[in-house]
């Protein structure tokens, strides 16, 4: 079976609304919603016909776009395989140049459909905030780590992973209960780094798996979000194999908890998550004036531990 290689884009308005557009009359899967794009021309880069296929279907001119996911999918009658960008700016007003519906949506709470069976997985990691910050209560101190979480998630916190190993079961579940309570009103959602049961038994919305964890794991718990640290192509395969929710890719630059470790640079981060499957975070160094640079680079946002404090 041949593989129809597709330019796929995700126009992001600033609310996290995104455009979807209905399949008109005539064709294939027609009255079903997709992301805006096209086939990949011979001769074309993924990037080259995402501009080409917006200017003929939407009429603008993209002007900020980021590399994302690479979704493949099968169909009864044709293999797809799905080059994913993330369009934060254009100019023009998109409209459909082929008579094609129209509709900007949060992709948590659809009001059209059905989508495209390709794009559902799409739709869920898009649900995934910018920015995922791993707690620092041992250098902190316990009670000033909660007073930075809780002014962190007045600014829009909304992914935060608990990594306190220091810590017995007994105060974890401590810290736990206060963290979860911070955490409510705002609808964040906070991961265990740690084993799944754990994060389960303290009401966890998921478990982080270490690098050693994730490549022991048989299945991936279906329950709750999954997420892992990975530091090299293999550990990448292995989150993308167990499918699992995203990953953490680090470290990308040096960093003040292994200023020994080898690091990747933003070049070896481009390399690596480069036709992933998953949405990788970048880790390692990292301060939020990075996000721009992480986003051309491949990356789904950034993930820090003392940056997130500051």
């Amino acid at each position: 079976m041949s593989v129809v290689r597709v330019a796929a884009a995700v126009l992001q308005r600033a609310d996290g609304q995104v455009l979807l557009a209905e399949r008109p009359v005539g064709k294939p899967w027609e009255g079903w919603w997709e992301f805006p794009g096209g086939k990949i021309e011979s001769g074309e880069t993924p990037y080259h016909a995402l501009v080409r296929e917006l200017r003929e279907e939407l009429g603008i001119e993209v002007e900020k776009a980021y590399p994302w996911l690479l979704r493949r999918f099968e169909y009864p009658d044709r293999s797809v395989e799905l080059h994913f960008f993330i369009v934060r700016g254009w100019r023009h007003d998109p409209h459909g140049c082929e008579g094609q519906q129209l509709s900007w949506q949060h992709p948590a709470a659809l009001t059209v459909g059905p989508m495209l069976p390709a794009n559902a997985p799409i739709l869920a990691a898009l649900g995934l905030p910018s920015m995922y910050a791993v707690s620092n209560a041992v250098e902190l101190g316990e009670q000033r780590f909660l007073e930075r979480l809780q002014r962190a998630l007045d600014q829009g916190l909304r992914l935060l992973q608990l990594r306190e190993k220091h810590l017995s079961l007994e105060s974890l579940e401590r810290l736990a209960e206060q963290v979860l309570t911070l955490a409510q009103p705002y609808q964040a959602r906070v991961l265990l780094n740690g084993e799944p049961e754990t994060a389960r038994a303290l009401g966890m919305a998921g478990v982080h798996l270490s690098s050693e964890r994730l490549m022991a794991l048989p299945e991936r718990p279906h329950d709750m979000l999954c997420a892992a640290s990975c530091h090299d192509a293999q550990q990448l395969a292995r989150a993308q194999s167990l499918a699992l929710d995203f990953a953490v890719l680090s470290p990308v630059l040096p960093t003040l908890s292994h200023p020994q470790a080898r690091v990747l640079g933003w070049e070896g981060f481009s390399t690596l998550v480069q036709g992933s499957s998953l949405p990788v975070y970048a880790l390692g160094g990292l301060q939020k004036a990075h996000m721009e640079q992480a986003w051309q680079h491949g990356a789904h946002g950034i993930a820090m531990m003392r940056g997130a404090w500051d």
